[in-house]
């Protein structure tokens, strides 16, 4: 029985610090501060504005439905071809499951989206690799379906 407490009991502080850790951590905060960013950008239908968190290279990754899209130009024609007015676009929620930090100069999150809009409500989950590239944390690959 001991044994059992002493897990359940381990098990807690683990988990506390796990959640402190990504709490207290200035760059998850900032990350996060970054999707807060990006979804009022989508909302004023703004994808200009939404993709300022994408890195700007030919090497950005987007993994969708319709398989990996190279390059940030080619990741905003996307959108645009998807999302192409306000009306479409709706509004946008983010709910993050989980923020790791997996070493000092990048970050895995984890997460679902929601849009609200008038005769629909798509959703799905998301997974985004980060990278602090020249002091500036970027999404390098994006996976959402």
């Amino acid at each position: 029985m001991y044994k059992h407490l002493l897990l359940i009991f381990l098990g807690t502080v683990f988990f506390t610090h796990t959640l402190n850790a990504q709490n207290n951590d200035p760059d998850l905060a900032k990350i996060r501060g970054i999707l807060d960013a990006q979804t009022k950008a989508w909302n004023k239908g703004d994808l200009v504005a939404f993709m300022q968190s994408y890195w700007k290279s030919e090497k950005l990754k987007f993994i969708g439905s319709r398989g990996v899209r190279y390059g940030w130009q080619a990741t905003l024609e996307g959108y645009q071809k998807s999302y192409p007015n306000k009306e479409k676009m709706g509004i946008l929620r983010f709910k993050i499951i989980s923020m790791e930090k997996i070493s000092p100069d990048a970050a895995f999150v984890i997460g679902k989206w929601h849009l609200t809009r008038k005769d629909d409500t798509p959703n799905g989950h998301f997974s985004l690799l980060w990278r602090k590239i020249k002091g500036v944390w970027v999404i390098v690959a994006d996976h959402s379906s």
